[in-house]
């Protein structure tokens, strides 16, 4: 899958996660739930809505699959979601006053996939324009948009050497960050204050350079070693990291600069969201 086309979507500054599935936009009923009613725990308002309407507890059973999505962790997960349609059954069960303007944008996000797929580049554009919108500099998007074209690469290799999506990706992902990092994706996100928010959009320059790094280092492993099923990934993944760590080791004695901060965005995205409400 294409990570620029399934990214998160904005709706009212909730973020909400989708998914090109079966040749339509899916989306995660669990975000949709969360940004119309505010829950702070929308597993268990959904859960209640499937108690209370045996009607909507069928519909769901057999409309709504579940697939894994990436969360804030970083980590995928299996996740319930539903296509428009089914989305717009789902909202007649929910009283929000955001019901309707929802409705309305979800026929737009619906729209801007058909225009997508005839110029893919208004993908990538418009991933550009959410991070302006979340106020990073330019240099900070364009090398945040190539390391986003080089996982897919990485992902896409996987897939074809019969890696599995979800927890498989997860755990080499996991061996290329400690032996680039000297930590898990999930410890690295502690070290920066951060919680449920993606962490390579919480990484400066350099960290996202070196995240590249030890990305495209086990992808090139992974190549040259005919790499074929999870082990054998494995062992490319842990290849790949080690040789980044220790470029990332020179140079920071050559330069004195410490590579691995705690610095994290969370501030300036939320001055972002401030000065957008007053426009």
């Amino acid at each position: 899958m294409n990570e620029v086309h399934n990214k998160l979507v904005v709706f009212q500054e909730k973020e909400i996660r989708r998914i090109w599935f079966q040749e339509e936009w899916f989306f995660s009923v669990l975000d949709i739930v969360e940004a119309l009613t505010d829950s702070k725990n929308p597993t268990d308002y959904l859960k209640k809505m499937r108690k209370r309407e045996e009607e909507l507890r069928t519909f769901m059973g057999t409309n709504c699959p579940q697939v894994a999505l990436e969360g804030k962790t970083g980590k995928k997960r299996e996740t319930l979601i539903a296509n428009t349609e089914g989305i717009f059954r789902i909202i007649q069960s929910i009283p929000s006053p955001k019901a309707e303007p929802f409705k309305q944008w979800l026929a737009k996000v619906g729209y801007e996939r058909v225009k997508e797929i005839e110029n893919p580049e208004l993908a990538a554009e418009r991933a550009r324009q959410l991070y302006r919108e979340k106020g990073y500099p330019g240099d900070w998007i364009e090398m945040r948009m190539k390391s986003i074209e080089l996982r897919e690469q990485l992902t896409d290799e996987w897939k074809n050497r019969g890696v599995k999506e979800g927890i498989e990706y997860a755990i080499l992902t996991a061996e290329i960050s400690k032996a680039t990092f000297g930590m898990t994706p999930k410890e690295y996100q502690e070290h920066k204050g951060l919680k449920r928010e993606n962490l390579r959009d919480h990484m400066t320059n350099l960290e996202l350079i070196f995240s590249m790094l030890g990305e495209e280092g086990t992808k090139q492993e992974t190549i040259k070693s005919d790499a074929k099923g999870f082990m054998e990934n494995e062992k490319a993944a842990k290849k790949g990291g080690k040789a980044a760590g220790k470029a990332l080791d020179a140079f920071e004695k050559e330069t004195g600069n410490q590579v691995i901060t705690d610095q994290n965005y969370l501030n300036q995205i939320a001055e972002a969201k401030q000065k957008k409400r007053l426009k």
